[in-house]
Order: C-alpha cells, then structure tokens, then sequence
C-alpha cells in the first residue's frame, strides 16, 4: 500500500473515532440510561403517594404524566402543589 494512501486512511479513521465520541458524548444533561432513572423516581413517587393518600390520589394519571413528560414533574406527597393535578376531586367531596 502506499505511504500517502495508509496516512490518509489512518487520518480518516481517527477523525470517525473522534466524531463517533464527540456524538457519544453530545448529551451531558441526560443520566446514563436515556432518562429513564428519572422517569423511575417519578412512577416510585406516584406509587408512595397513591399508598399515602389511597382513594383520595390518582395513581394511574400521576404514571400516566411522568411517562408522557418524561419525568420533568416528580411529585412530592408531602408538597399539595405538585400533587393537586392527580388528587380524586370526586373522592374528596364525599367527605368535605
């Protein structure tokens, strides 16, 4: 093989481990597995507030929210605020 033609090979085959690293790594803000381990602590905290709250918190619609936003809304049962989307509004009547 020529010389010229093995250092343009060995160029063009760095450059393409460079760039295949540079894409590998272009997400810092994501966590190692896509986001999903965010989406876990989310479903984690709907099934906690569904067995503090019983009837009175939809736990299928809190699930349901951290799948369709990915996560970015982790309900806190301790805070009403990031919880008052998924309460049972008809269950709460019922004794109010």
């Amino acid at each position: 093989m020529n010389p010229s033609k093995l250092s343009i090979s060995t160029v063009l085959i760095a450059f393409c481990a460079f760039a295949f690293i540079e894409v590998a790594n272009s997400n810092p803000t994501m966590d190692l597995f896509g986001g999903y381990e965010i989406v876990s602590v989310c479903m984690t905290n709907c099934a906690q507030c569904k067995r503090m709250y019983g009837t009175f918190f939809d736990g299928q619609v809190c699930a349901e929210a951290c799948l369709e936003f990915k996560g970015k809304i982790i309900p806190d049962c301790e805070d009403i605020g990031s919880i008052a989307g998924f309460l049972n509004r008809a269950e709460l009547k019922k004794y109010a």
